[in-house]
């Protein structure tokens, strides 16, 4: 992964500014998070499910040496080839040496969070192979030349609007085309490549160690084509993505499909276990297994290794005030919202990201809803942490915190500054609730895009005195 050359403050203000994503972003999150709710206060024992997941990956990821090497021994047995990568370059080299060997001219895509995190596409298309997503938000982010914003809705930043535009310049379809034409436009596009493909390449949901199987979970049908149809398979795997039995695995689905989309389980769930045997009507004549590491060892080793729990549903996005604000791209990462903001400095090094653990309000949604509770907020408070220890903290946060600290131990000084700042505020304009809308440069950054609460007339320690005295006046 590489970080963008802006600063993540540049890119939340041009969020914020970008009406277009307001609009979307406002209309989509609150189905998500309405889903969840409903999905979970409709499953008994919901909570303790929850427990057992956390238990779950907690375990896989403890033991997970003994777990790939199951899954390994077991895929082989199967007839699946077992390949290793332990980095992105070497990621990339493996499919595109598959690819060679094969004769291999198309290519069809199912979606994969880590084929982006390893940035496949342009190196097959460097290599001069055709490249089809085939999954409709990543089709059509690949129509536009743009790159996913969320785990699992890849253009929720997309309005209607802007996606009819889309495909009129593209498909030739309507103006005011309903979202019944859009779908049916782009399965008629997609076809054709679901024909002519030479390899299929998916990510995984999960791998089953006890089976030696890929799981993909999909809402559309394009995952099953692009894993049976092509005469090779290629299934890129995140070797954090073990379950160790069908039966954890069980578990793992019913908290996977109703954190994601509120759905007690996906419309397609798919378990690929080996190429085509002899008696099969269909299925490739290969499958090619691709586990990757690309910096999950090493989260392994350190505190932050807990992030691997994660099982991708976005629920930590949907819930995130700030993400609901910005959208993915502002993260700059392939991993956007909370979970991003903690696993992509564990995979890729705080230096680059530095930055990234401050877009957070500590307010612990994200582990409230996450279905095997992640503590967040903890690992971002270790990173902000590390961030201030290697001397990579802003400067005026630096400052700012050193300066509150010193006014902090002279109370004298606090309570002159408390004062001073209260009648201060009464100059600036209020909200009809009493908030204040317009702050002074450099605080006009936190008013640019939302109000900010007043400080109080008087101090807890004032308030709590005059009651002391009235009570023994009485």
């Amino acid at each position: 992964m590489h970080p963008p050359a802006t600063t993540f403050n540049q890119r939340a203000h041009e969020a914020l500014q970008d009406k277009k994503l307001q609009l979307a972003l406002e209309r989509a999150m609150h189905h998500f998070v309405d889903g969840r709710l409903g999905a979970f206060a409709r499953l008994p024992h919901g909570e303790a499910l929850r427990d057992h997941g956390r238990t779950i990956r907690a375990n896989a990821i403890a033991r997970l040496d003994e777990h790939l090497e199951t899954f390994e021994r077991n895929a082989r047995v199967n007839g699946s080839v077992v390949h290793w990568a332990r980095d992105d370059a070497e990621a990339r080299q493996i499919v595109l040496d598959i690819a060679r060997e094969n004769g291999v001219q198309r290519i069809i895509k199912s979606k994969s969070m880590l084929s982006e995190e390893i940035e496949l596409n342009p190196a097959l298309e460097a290599a001069g192979l055709n490249v089809l997503e085939t999954d409709l938000g990543e089709y059509i982010v690949q129509l536009a030349h743009d790159h996913p914003s969320h785990i699992i809705a890849p253009v929720v930043h997309w309005p209607l609007e802007g996606v009819q535009k889309l495909f009129h310049e593209h498909l030739g379809t309507p103006l005011d085309a309903s979202i019944t034409e859009l779908t049916a436009a782009a399965r008629k596009a997609l076809r054709e490549g679901f024909l002519q493909a030479d390899m299929g390449v998916s990510g995984a949901n999960f791998a089953v160690a006890e089976t030696g199987s890929v799981v993909l979970v999909t809402n559309e049908g394009n995952g099953r084509f692009v894993t049976t149809t092509p005469r090779i398979h290629v299934a890129l795997v995140g070797i954090e993505r073990m379950a160790p039995t069908l039966r954890e695995l069980g578990t793992l689905l019913q908290l996977l499909a109703r954190s994601a989309t509120g759905q007690p389980l996906s419309v397609y769930t798919s378990i690929v276990t080996g190429p085509r045997r002899s008696e099969d009507e269909d299925g490739p004549e290969q499958v090619h297994i691709v586990l990757i590491d690309n910096g999950r060892t090493n989260a392994l080793n350190g505190e932050l290794a807990e992030s691997l729990y994660c099982i991708r549903c976005g629920a930590c996005l949907n819930v995130c005030p700030v993400y609901r604000r910005l959208g993915g791209h502002a993260y700059g990462s392939v991993y956007p919202g909370p979970i991003g903001i903690t696993v992509t400095p564990a995979l890729d090094g705080l230096f680059p990201w530095r930055e990234l653990p401050q877009a957070s309000t500590l307010c612990g949604a994200c582990t409230e809803a996450c279905p095997v509770r992640i503590n967040i907020p903890r690992m971002l408070l270790k990173l902000r942490a590390d961030s201030v220890d290697a001397g990579l903290a802003p400067r005026w946060l630096h400052d700012g915190i050193k300066f509150y600290a010193r006014a902090a131990k002279r109370p004298l000084l606090f309570k002159l500054g408390r004062k001073m700042a209260a009648k201060a505020q009464r100059l600036a304009p209020r909200t009809a609730e009493g908030w204040i809308k317009k702050l002074p440069a450099p605080l006009s950054a936190w008013t640019d895009s939302r109000a900010f609460p007043p400080l109080a007339e008087e101090s807890f320690s004032e308030r709590w005195r005059k009651k002391k005295r009235s009570m023994r006046d009485d």
